[in-house]
Parts: structure tokens; C-alpha cells; sequence
């Protein structure tokens, strides 16, 4: 009987959700990223582009021109150019809502090379599914067209609305269009004559930047015969790209280089959905850790109390209030951990749930025993 008892223990153990470690967790072994994995070549990088259009063709969930006045100037001002008067009078179409139309220009892009865009509402549209987006300029941050958007628009979500009750799914108000823009000015960029680039860690760190350089030299050395990199800081690496080279090719030759990347101790917990990420580097002191769980339920039992017969009384409600709690006592355990498995194997022996290990960690940061950054979102 104890051996069926053990046995069922262990199964239903199996289907909980401990915290576990994922693949390359602490064997010690350091991985390797390439370079172009791990930073980007400054004067390569994406520019913002935006502008305001109408979509139309919609059915009924458009704006509401009342609630959104800028929506019939702006069609008023589209048939003015079209060459069609209108009338002074209210107009009353819900087929057209107001948008803004955003798109990243990628780098080293030519006119007319299409981009994608995304489409959001401005008023009070409930959906913009089935719409076409009307021809519209992008705009960069100087104020200049670099781009024009015009297509169908494609949206994941729907909103579907009876008299008493409403269904939807995703945001029917965003949509994407697909190769939607075409690109009709290029940025300028002196990436071809440029003899000094720079390279961006994504994330800064003195000892991956020491790291880089020194295996870019290394790979220069081989191949060139000097060295091309210097530190600047934690974040920036200086290069010059070595005679007879072209910038396009030097990169190509040095953005496979491996390196080992080197990382902060961090915890990451998201008390939202429970997750807790705990970076390989993360230690945790000897500390002894106790977690019991307290449940208070409140049960409402209102009692009917009649008047005695033949009196003048009146028939009343009396509250009557059960209020249990209950508090599991929990062991003292030792949490101690000098890798990622012992500090999940050790969390894991304390059989808690994600909400109570945060509180755990939590703890522990404040008494000192956690050696690393946590951080709260």
C-alpha cells in the first residue's frame, strides 16, 4: 500500500509546473554568438516613417463623423481634389475611417523597393476589416516623403456585436498591409566611402566588447595582417576598415566571427502571468527558507427572521457570516545554489507554486543571499 501511495505521489507531482532549466543552462560551458547576432554596424539601421489616410470600402464600422470630425474634413479635402464639390451639409457615411499609417524603411533600400505598413484608427471605427487603405504619403522625421501607402488592408481580429452580447477576437482596428508602400526616396548614406565604422552591442557589456575586439583583431591579424578594432566603451567598438577592402566586404568577412557573450546575474519576474527567468550567473547564499499558505474563505448565510404571530412586526434579513481559515504549516529548507540547476532543484524541493516563489526570491533578495540583479515587471 505505501509503495502505491509513493508511486501515486510521484505521478501527480510530474503534472505540476516546477521551474525548470532550458536547453544550455549551466554546464559551465560558455556559448558562442556570432557578431551579427549580438550588435549592428552603425549607418545600417532602419528609419521610422508616418502619415494620415482614410481607409474605405468599410461596412458600416467606420467612424462616426460626428464623434470624429477630422474624418469629413479630411474626405471633404480628398473629393475637393478629385475634382467633386460638396455640399455644405453634414455627411453621414460610416463606410470611411480615419488612420495613421506607420512603416520601418529598412537600410540601403532604392525607389521603389515596397515596404510593409501598419494601419491603426484614429476615431471611433470598430473595425477595419474588408477597407482599402487611399493613397497616402510617409513622412520621416524631417518632414520629407520617403514613401506613398495604398492597398488592401489585412487584419486578424473581428468584433461582432449582437443586441445583448458581443464577440471579439485580436484588434479589428490595426491591420497590415503587406509590401503596401512603395519607396520613392532613398535615405543618404556614405556607407560605401566610409573607411571608420562602428559596431553597437545590443546589449552593453565591457567584458563581450573586450571579447569582440580582441576576436575581430585576432580574425584581422590572420586575414590582413594588423588590427582593425578598438573599445570604445561597453557598448561601442571602433573599426577601420583596412586598404583595398570595401566597406560591403569587410563587414561580410567579420560578421560570422564567434563570440562569447558574457551576461549580468539577473532574475526577471513578470507578476502578471507568473514567469521568472533566472540567468545562468545568478547565485544564491545559504539561506533558510520557510513558506506556509494561509486560505481564508467567507461564507454568507443570511437567516430569515418572521415576526410572532398577530404582531405588528415586519419580516427581516438577518447576515450571519462563516469565516475559516486555514494555514498550512510549511517545512524550513535549505536553499542553496552555485548553479542554474541546484537554485531550480532547490525552489522545486519547497513544492510551491510560480505566485510563491516570486514571494520567495523576493525575500531572499532583500536578506542579502541573492547575488544578482532582480528585476520586477
Amino acid at each position: 500500500m505505501r509503495k502505491f501511495l509513493a508511486l501515486l505521489l510521484s505521478v501527480m507531482m510530474s503534472f505540476a509546473a516546477p521551474l525548470s532549466t532550458l536547453a544550455g543552462a549551466d554546464d559551465g560551458s560558455m556559448g558562442y554568438s556570432r557578431l551579427k547576432d549580438v550588435a549592428s554596424i552603425t549607418g545600417s539601421r532602419d528609419n521610422q516613417l508616418y502619415g494620415y489616410g482614410l481607409v474605405v470600402g468599410l461596412k458600416g464600422t467606420g467612424d462616426s463623423l460626428r464623434n470624429s470630425p477630422f474624418t469629413e474634413q479630411s474626405m471633404r479635402s480628398m473629393l475637393d481634389n478629385l475634382g467633386i464639390a460638396t455640399e455644405l451639409g453634414q455627411m453621414r457615411s460610416r463606410n470611411v475611417a480615419a488612420v495613421l499609417v506607420t512603416a520601418n524603411l529598412p537600410p540601403f533600400v532604392r525607389p521603389g523597393t515596397r515596404i510593409d505598413v501598419t494601419v491603426s484608427s484614429l476615431g471611433d471605427a470598430s473595425s477595419l476589416l474588408g477597407g482599402t487603405l487611399v493613397l497616402t504619403p510617409l513622412k520621416g522625421a524631417d518632414a520629407e516623403i520617403y514613401a506613398a501607402a495604398q492597398g488592401q488592408v489585412v487584419t486578424s481580429g473581428y468584433a461582432i456585436e449582437g443586441e445583448a452580447e458581443e464577440v471579439s477576437r485580436g484588434v479589428p482596428t490595426a491591420a497590415r498591409i503587406p509590401n503596401g508602400a512603395i519607396v520613392e526616396q532613398a535615405v543618404a548614406a556614405s556607407f560605401e566611402t566610409d573607411r571608420g565604422l562602428t559596431i553597437q552591442l545590443r546589449n552593453p557589456d565591457f567584458t563581450t566588447a573586450v571579447r569582440l575586439t580582441d576576436s575581430i583583431n585576432g580574425f584581422a591579424k590572420r586575414t590582413w595582417s594588423g588590427t582593425v578594432a578598438k573599445e570604445v566603451d561597453s557598448r561601442t567598438i571602433a573599426l577601420s576598415v583596412p586598404n583595398g577592402v570595401s566597406p560591403a566586404r569587410f563587414v561580410a568577412a567579420i560578421e560570422n566571427i564567434p563570440v562569447s557573450v558574457d551576461q549580468p546575474a539577473r532574475v526577471v519576474i513578470d507578476e502578471r502571468t507568473g514567469t521568472i527567468v533566472i540567468g545562468a550567473d545568478v547565485r544564491i547564499s545559504p539561506v533558510a527558507v520557510s513558506q506556509g499558505a494561509l486560505a481564508v474563505a467567507v461564507t454568507e448565510l443570511p437567516q430569515i427572521v418572521q415576526p410572532a404571530p398577530f404582531s405588528d412586526g415586519e419580516t427581516a434579513v438577518e447576515q450571519r457570516s462563516i469565516v475559516d481559515v486555514e494555514q498550512t504549516d510549511g517545512p524550513v529548507s535549505i536553499l542553496n545554489g552555485v548553479s542554474l540547476s541546484e537554485i531550480a532543484a532547490g525552489l522545486n524541493r519547497l513544492g510551491v507554486k510560480p505566485t510563491d516563489t516570486i514571494a520567495i526570491l523576493q525575500a531572499i533578495k532583500s536578506a542579502g543571499a541573492l547575488q544578482a540583479e532582480l528585476v520586477l515587471q
